[in-house]
């Protein structure tokens, strides 16, 4: 699919919390910029190695294919994350979000790829139900761009509130935890990291 901006892709903010991310690098030349931009786009497809980028002491993320397969290859459209996060107790749950599109596209001598993924059920599970600490409603896009000579990464929250939908009270009392934790500042924190990472000029 091809679209010429990211905000093509980022839905309109209607309740809960909103956040936006960015870091840049910039460069001497377009011709500079555009080489790093291709880094920068395969980094940010790279969604098993986005722990690299971000730092230890992140998230992890697994790229699953539609069927719940674990997978070692740029994202696709219909792929899942596996992200694992510590819970209020020390104790780890996976969250799930599956991506619903990716999108690239040129203009005025831009370039830019976008990732949107929304929280989704654990396509192991027969439950049925969102595993994520934020409802369906909400949104991530994961931006790489190039504007002239200056190359961005950037994520884009919309929508966040808390999943409380769950059948087990313990799984509504983790979510609203950790929503609230990612609402007053932790997902800002780990999607800086993250951003930060994709556009280093540094090999990590």
């Amino acid at each position: 699919m091809k679209t010429n901006q990211p905000e093509d892709l980022i839905p309109e903010h209607k309740e809960g919390a909103k956040t936006n991310t960015e870091s840049d690098a910039e460069f001497k030349s377009e011709t500079e910029a555009s080489r790093f931009y291709q880094m920068v786009r395969e980094r940010l497809l790279d969604v098993n190695h986005w722990n690299k980028w971000a730092g230890e002491a992140t998230a992890r993320f697994q790229l699953r294919d539609a069927a719940g397969n674990k997978v070692n290859r740029l994202a696709q459209q219909g792929d899942y994350f596996q992200i694992d996060i510590p819970g209020p107790d020390g104790e780890k749950e996976d969250d799930w979000v599956r991506i619903e599109a990716i999108e690239e596209g040129e203009e005025g001598g831009g370039q830019m790829t976008a990732i949107r993924v929304r929280p989704a059920e654990n396509p192991l599970s027969s439950k049925g139900e969102t595993a994520h600490f934020f409802d369906a409603a909400a949104t991530s896009t994961f931006v790489a761009k190039r504007e002239g000579c200056k190359v961005i990464a950037g994520v884009y929250g919309r929508n966040e509130k808390p999943n409380t939908e769950r059948e087990n009270l313990g799984d509504k009392i983790r979510n609203a935890v950790v929503a609230l934790g990612a609402m007053l500042g932790f997902s800002k924190l780990q999607w800086k990291s993250l951003v930060t990472g994709l556009v280093s000029k540094d090999p990590a």
